[in-house]
């Protein structure tokens, strides 16, 4: 890709302006020290935020509905009982090996907006509908239709609502149960943690059409599983099963597929009960400290881990924490 002179250039200095707004506050409330506004912590801080927003649709839902009817591309559920906190994001396109396609991003944008505010969500579950599919990438019948002055926007569409699913503030599992190509393998990775069926397929493959990952791909593919293997498989656009992604530590569990199909969703459902009895506002504060100290130097990051632990120090959950312990009983965390 050509780059005009002076533009990395500017491409840092936006940095630098990004940095600087993201670190003045995570939310409504929430601030890390004025010490950290000028170090090299990325600009994601800023989606960070743990005050709710009026007006999402999703955020004014209650609990009561198994279901919630977006477009049918798209379904959102809200597990109840035992398993309450729980959302699951289901792609449901049979008809195209759940490509990624102008409607899907649109649906997964609102989605997403709507949830990154709701304190009531635990934890994210993105899986397939559609069996032994997850996501094949892009849906290259619509690309194909589009002039080449849209590509580029579209793109950059794909990549910006990728961004917001890995800056969601809860912790996000994609359940790989099938093929998970291009795009697909990206928004996977934009997830906290992925686990796969051993029959599943999964694979950066954008150079085999004359193009590169555009989705994050060149960014998180090296981030999760090193350097010189990221650039191996994308320049070879191999494509591994789930031992082999296993392996490589580009998934965290790999198990035999059932007769369902959704052993890897199955999986999801139950970390993700793991991370329910957690204290919710220290989970999101964790996964916040993890994400940014990961994309700095020691030094920095151990205090922008300190910055993070502060904000739990006053809440009533450390409080009921405290309190549990000593009654020898379950806490009962509220997020507050």
């Amino acid at each position: 890709m050509a780059v005009a002179p002076g533009a990395l250039g500017a491409l840092q200095v936006c940095r630098v302006r990004s940095v600087t707004t993201g670190c003045a506050r995570l939310g409504s409330g929430w601030r890390l020290p004025d010490s950290l506004k000028g170090s090299r912590v990325g600009p994601a801080i800023g989606a960070w935020g743990w005050a709710c927003v009026a007006g999402g649709a999703l955020s004014r839902r209650g609990y009561s509905s198994s279901e919630v009817k977006t477009e049918d591309e798209l379904r959102v559920r809200y597990l109840e009982e035992e398993n309450r906190g729980i959302v699951v994001l289901g792609i449901n396109r049979a008809h195209a090996k759940n490509s990624i396609s102008k409607n899907l991003i649109k649906m997964l944008s609102k989605t997403v907006d709507g949830l990154k505010s709701d304190k009531k969500v635990r934890t994210i579950i993105v899986r397939s509908e559609v069996p032994g599919i997850f996501c094949a990438g892009a849906d290259l019948k619509e690309r194909v239709k589009m002039h080449s002055s849209e590509v580029g926007p579209f793109v950059s569409k794909i990549r910006a609502v990728i961004n917001e699913i890995a800056n969601l503030p809860m912790p996000t599992i994609a359940a790989i149960d099938g093929l998970a190509l291009g795009g697909g393998l990206e928004l996977a990775l934009a997830c906290d943690i992925r686990v796969a069926a051993s029959s599943a397929k999964m694979g950066l493959v954008e150079t085999k059409l004359a193009i590169i990952p555009g989705g994050g791909g060149t960014q998180r593919l090296p981030r999760a599983i090193g350097m010189s293997l990221a650039k191996e498989l994308i320049f070879s656009a191999r494509v591994l099963d789930g031992h082999e992604a296993k392996a490589v530590g580009l998934i965290s569990h790999v198990l035999e597929q059932n007769q369902e199909g959704d052993a890897a969703y199955k999986k999801a459902l139950d970390l993700a009960r793991e991370f329910l009895p957690q204290g919710p506002v220290a989970v999101r504060v964790a996964k916040l400290a993890i994400n940014q100290g990961m994309e700095v130097d020691l030094i920095t990051g151990l205090a922008i881990e300190e910055a993070c632990y502060a904000q739990t120090i006053p809440t009533k959950d450390r409080l009921e924490g405290l309190l549990a312990f000593k009654e020898k009983r379950s806490p009962r965390y509220k997020g507050e």
